[in-house]
This record gives C-alpha cells, structure tokens and sequence, in this order.
C-alpha cells in the first residue's frame, strides 16, 4: 500500500469514496430504523436516544472523512485505518447501548471489514480483523465486571471473532486474485497494445497497398501505399469497398467466387494494380478478408532492372568483345566495296556497311546506359538554347521546314548540357521521322507545369497506337525495323539521372513527349 497520497493509484481513491457513501447510508439506515420501528432497537427510550446521538456524532465524522478524501489528506493507508477504526467503535458501541451480544449489531462488523479488504488490496485486513476482535473482547470484559454478563456470551464473542479473521482472510485472497488479474490485464493490454503498434508499422512498410475489410465490405485498414494505388478518401471504419473501388469490390466478388483478376474501371485509366486476397478467420466462420495490392508498374520496373543489371554485367566487355571485331567487319566491307565490279557485290556489301553501322550505334547506345548517372547538371537558359538547338538540328539533319517553338524568355531548367541535348534531339528526330515533314509538323513548347517548367516535342503524324503506349520506354522495344529501341529507355534514363521526367503525353493529333524539369523559381 503506498504511503503518500502520490503514489496511490485513483482508483484507491475512488473505492475510498464509495465506501464512506455506504458507511453514511448504513448510520442513516439504523438513525431511521431506530425511530421508526415500533420498538426501535432497544428496549429502553434512554438507550434509543444514546443511538441517536451516537449516530449524529459519526455522520460528522464521516462528513469530515468526506473533506480529507476530497483533499487526499493524509496519506491512504492511515486515512483508511481510521475509518475502519472509528467503524468498529461505532459498532461495537451501538452493540454495548443495544444490550451485547443479544441484539446482533456485531454481526456488521463483516461487511465492513470486508468492504475494507478490498478497498485496501488486502494489505490491511487481518490488522482491522485484529482491532474488531480486540473492541468485541474489550466490550465483554467491559460487561462481566461491570454488568455481570454471562458467561456463555464469551463463546459467541470467538465465533464473532473467528468470523472476522476468516472474513478478512478471505478478503485478502480475493484482493489478491483482483490485483493479479488487473495486472495480467494491463499486461495482456500492453501486449495487444505493442503487437497493434507493430502491426500498424508493418502495414505501412510493406511495398504492397493493404486493406483490411470486415464481413460487411467496410474498410478497417490500409497504409499509404494503397492510398496511393487506388486514391484518397478513404476513411477506416466508414468508406464502404463497394462505394469507393466498384472494380476491386468488384473482383473481390469474382475472388469468393472462384476468380481474382482485376476488371478494369472505365472511369480510372491508370489504375494498374493486382489483388491478392486472404481471409480473415476466427473460428469456423470468415470475418474479413486482407487485400494485398501488388503495383504492376513497380513489378514491371523491377524486372527492368534486374534485366538491366544482367545487361550493365555485358556492356563491360562490349567494347573489346565486340566492338573491336566489328571495326575489322566495317574496314573490310568498305575495302570489298572499293573493288567491286558489279552491282549485286556493291550491294552486298553495302549490306554489311549499313548493319555493321547499325551494330555500332547499337553498342555506343548501350554503353551509354553507363554514363547515364554521370550528370553535371547546369541551369540553361531554355530560350536561348532551344533557338540555336533548333538551327543545328535543322541544319544537321537537312530539314528545311520551320519547327515551332514557343518558349517564354524567363524559362530556366537545370540539366547536364550535353545530355539535355542528347535526349531533345533524339525526340525531334523520331517527330521528324513520323511527321508530315512540312512547316510546323514538329514543334517544340515550354510552358509551366506547377511550380516546375515543361518542355513537349509533338508532331502531327500517326500517334503511338494504344497497345504500344505501355513499352514505350522499354529497353529493346521498337518499332523501327533500323532502331535499336534503346532510345527511349535511354532519354528517359537520362532525365532521372538531372531529377526529371520524361513521359508521353496523349494527344488527339500525333505524338507529344513531354520533359518535367526539376521544379525551380522562374
């Protein structure tokens, strides 16, 4: 039991205070019995008024208990003694002015002491039970030399005495399991507490979305990465799976069914995902299931670069490999060429000429696959060089239309130079290759785009077909019986590498190719 009112918990407090409410209820209980009855609980009118008074005495003790458990004062232990100090006197008196042992009253010394061993968590109680004993044998010794008592009444004072050690041993056993139990409790609660905290962590680390749902389809949990994959707004324990992803409701249903592909939503073209669904089961009976949401594009990236790593293996040994035995190739067909008479060598070996030179830029583009991380990046002045890009371009490539461009003068962009000219030139060369070739077919536009600016290059051609926007960007893709489909990849590559992004734009007309550049003040 604590010995400063600090350190005792408040539930102690509490438990004090409902015990002084049934101490003041019992005293006025016995106040109104004892002048209601017809005979009260004496015999004698004297006696009946000594009740009373003794009655009126302790409600202004217990008045008084009242302040100091408000005020906390003294400390529990003592406070808590002298209450059931002064309700054992009370008792033991009412029993001396009722006439002993015959009128009964001791038998509430129980509840009380009782009340008491609980309230302290049984630390206490056999030193109560000891003072009860103690009062009820000093009021009979008080009897038989005073009052000639019997002697047979020292029995039914043992028994008495007897029940109220018994009653506050049981007592203490019954605080001591209620103590044990509260604190299995806390720790069973601390327990559950730290394994929903480490669930909630684990929920949120996963690289997969995570949904909770109960039996009736409502959303108890997610993470952020299913946030991100279906979209904000859901709320735990309100939004509805039915309401918020019609599709994924959708296939939850297929799932219970025997079927787990994701229907796509009409309405959400860029909803790229792959559920895997787990029931939750206590019991015989479901109720709920897990939903793990697996982003295609991340599988689809990391198989990338687990290929690009098998690949950047290989272009360590390209350059002597391979590089080398074709420089010998493409010096030999040009001797070959020089000494051919008649036109199917000529073309023969023109043959080699031109898929030895395609060979070539093949290796340079993969060996540049090296070199994409190695940026220097710069702020350029976007309308000035994009003025004299277009001029080079047009004069290396021999295009004699006019190519479009619309940049504001305060356009700035931070990139590596060199590869900003790489990547913007191999995007105007692929718009002039599917273009109308004629004036303003291709054409080149910055514009803000947030807090950051955009370059687009679009043409007026045929567009990418639909089926085709998805591998866009992939390595080796192409549709160019001559590319290598390595440019792309690699102007994509290559902005990552300056904190850009370079991504394809749909347009009604043609192709559009958009650059982010890394946001900054204009």
């Amino acid at each position: 039991m604590p010995d400063t009112p600090q350190s005792a918990p408040d539930a102690f407090w509490r438990s004090a205070k409902i015990f002084n409410l049934f101490r003041a209820t019992m005293v006025a209980a016995l106040a109104v019995a004892n002048w209601s009855l017809e005979r009260g609980l004496s015999f004698e009118l004297q006696d009946r008024v000594s009740i009373s008074w003794v009655s009126i005495s302790y409600l202004g003790l217990i008045a008084l208990y009242t302040v100091c458990l408000r005020l906390r004062w003294p400390n529990f232990r003592l406070l808590l003694s002298v209450q059931v100090g002064s309700d054992i006197l009370f008792i033991v008196g009412l029993m001396h002015i009722s006439g002993g042992f015959q009128s009964g009253i001791a038998l509430l010394l129980l509840p009380y002491l009782a009340a008491a061993g609980l309230i302290s968590r049984g630390r206490t109680t056999l030193f109560h039970a000891a003072m009860a004993s103690i009062a009820l044998l000093a009021q009979q010794g008080y009897l038989m030399v005073f009052d000639s008592a019997k002697s047979s009444d020292w029995f039914q004072v043992s028994m008495v005495s007897i029940a109220c050690f018994a009653t506050a041993w049981l007592a203490h056993r019954l605080a001591s399991y209620a103590t044990e139990s509260e604190r299995l409790a806390a720790r069973r609660g601390n327990e559950l507490a730290n394994m929903a905290q480490i669930n909630r962590l684990v929920i949120q680390d996963v690289s997969d979305g995570v949904l909770v749902i109960d039996e009736l389809g409502v959303v108890r949990q997610f993470n952020q990465q299913a946030e991100r994959l279906l979209g904000v707004g859901m709320v735990a324990g309100r939004t509805k799976l039915s309401e918020f992803s019609p599709a994924l409701s959708r296939a939850l249903n297929g799932w219970r069914e025997g079927d787990s592909t994701l229907a796509p939503d009409p309405n959400n073209s860029s909803q790229r995902v792959r559920p895997r669904f787990m029931p939750v089961q206590v019991g015989s009976s479901a109720t709920g299931t897990v939903i793990f949401l697996e982003d295609i594009e991340r599988l689809r990236r990391e198989a990338q670069q687990i290929k690009l790593a098998a690949l950047g293996r290989l272009t360590a040994n390209i350059a002597h490999e391979i590089r080398n035995p074709l420089s010998a190739i493409g010096h030999a067909a040009q001797l070959l060429a020089e000494d051919a008479s008649d036109a199917a060598s000529k073309r023969m070996t023109q043959i080699i000429i031109d898929n030895t030179k395609r060979l070539d830029r093949m290796v340079r583009e993969v060996l540049d696959l090296n070199r994409r991380d190695r940026a220097e990046p710069v702020d350029i002045r976007l309308y000035e060089w994009l003025e004299r890009f277009v001029a080079e371009f047009r004069a290396t490539e021999g295009i004699a239309a006019e190519i479009a461009l619309d940049c504001p003068q305060g356009a700035i962009a931070r990139f590596d130079e060199g590869q900003l000219h790489q990547v913007v030139w191999n995007l105007c060369r692929n718009g002039w290759r599917y273009c109308s070739q004629q004036d303003g077919a291709l054409s080149l536009k910055v514009a803000p785009l947030g807090d950051a600016w955009a370059l687009q290059v679009r043409d007026d051609g045929a567009g990418v077909p639909l089926e085709d926007v998805g591998k866009l960007f992939e390595p080796f893709f192409t549709t160019d019986s001559k590319g290598t489909g390595l440019g792309l990849y690699i102007a994509r590559e290559i902005c990552a590498g300056n904190d850009s992004v370079l991504e394809y734009v749909p347009v009604s007309l043609g192709a559009c190719f958009r650059i982010t550049f890394s946001g900054r003040p204009a």
